[in-house]
């Protein structure tokens, strides 16, 4: 499952299949979510399912079925939770790759300008991923991600109600940069 920002509320499902393009950011590339089963009536991909898309492809991946899980900034941490324990409860394993930035206000040229919250936000963000706190990620404020332009929010709590009850899991925090002012974090679970 690719879970990431939405363009509404949601939370929204695209099935296996769905096409993204880049287009929008004036790169002429398509991709298309996991395996080609036929083109799905209606929506494209949102832009962070397409990278999600796109990063699937470039793995190589085809050893499940994938599918996309959309959810907006404006849906509560609880929704996102319960969307999260819904994912986990469909199989006794569920694989997630989970999109989204960080704060983009992160310096004078940042496409939100600077914010001096931004970067111990990002700091506890980084943490929480790194460390798989799944109560910090939950514990998220969801105004303050607003202010600071951070579209991971919704994503993160359905991930931190995903793993919600796995005392086992360990997290690594992989990578950590702000190019262009806007707060990228790459981390694994396991």
């Amino acid at each position: 499952m690719v879970v990431g920002p939405g363009d509404d509320a949601g939370p929204e499902v695209y099935p296996e299949g769905t096409p993204g393009s880049f287009r929008g950011f004036g790169v002429d590339l398509e991709v298309r979510l996991g395996s080609d089963r036929g083109t799905p009536a209606g929506r494209e991909l949102p832009y962070g399912l397409a990278v999600g898309a796109w990063l699937l492809g470039r793995a190589g991946w085809a050893d499940a079925p994938v599918e996309g899980l959309a959810v907006g900034e404006d849906l509560a941490a609880e929704r996102c939770a319960e969307a999260g324990e819904a994912l986990a409860g469909r199989a006794e394993r569920v694989a997630l790759l989970v999109m989204g930035d960080a704060s983009a206000c992160r310096s004078l040229k940042a496409p939100g300008y600077l914010d001096e919250r931004a970067a111990p936000f990002d700091a506890e963000l980084a943490r929480a991923l790194g460390a798989a706190d799944t109560g910090a990620l939950r514990a998220l404020d969801t105004g303050l991600a607003r202010e600071l332009q951070v579209s991971g929010r919704a994503p993160w709590q359905v991930l931190a109600g995903a793993a919600a009850g796995n005392a086992d899991l360990r997290g690594a925090l992989l990578h950590e940069d702000a190019p262009y002012g806007v707060g990228y974090l790459v981390a694994g679970w396991s």
